[in-house]
């Protein structure tokens, strides 16, 4: 099986604000349960919440990092996130550069 087949993933979280978001991306590249996070922020979420449409200034964070830590990656990333249900998507690498690919297997073992 060639590295663009193998479990690496890309997950996408959105936080409150840029000091959650950090304080998630710290902590699970400290723990090498991703091997970096990209933060991105403000942009505007439009949602239907309670029977209301809400528009919400939210800051995402992109993690690396590989199927066989996914199940811990999510249980940390939910336990320091101040959402009742907040945004966890995770999205295969279909491909990518094989030594990226190699680094993110190496920082999250």
């Amino acid at each position: 099986m060639s590295l663009s087949q193998t479990s690496h993933k890309l997950i996408y979280i959105t936080c409150t604000d840029f000091a959650e978001a950090e304080r998630i991306a710290n902590h699970v590249v400290k723990n090498r349960l991703a091997a970096c996070a990209n933060i991105f922020q403000p942009h505007q979420s439009i949602y239907e919440w309670n029977g209301e449409i809400q528009s919400t200034s939210e800051t995402v964070v992109i993690l690396k990092s590989t199927d066989d830590i996914i199940h811990d990656l999510k249980a940390a990333v939910l336990s320091l996130h101040s959402y009742d249900t907040p945004c966890f998507i995770v999205l295969d690498i279909a491909d990518g550069h094989a030594p990226f690919l190699e680094w993110i297997k190496g920082q999250t073992q």
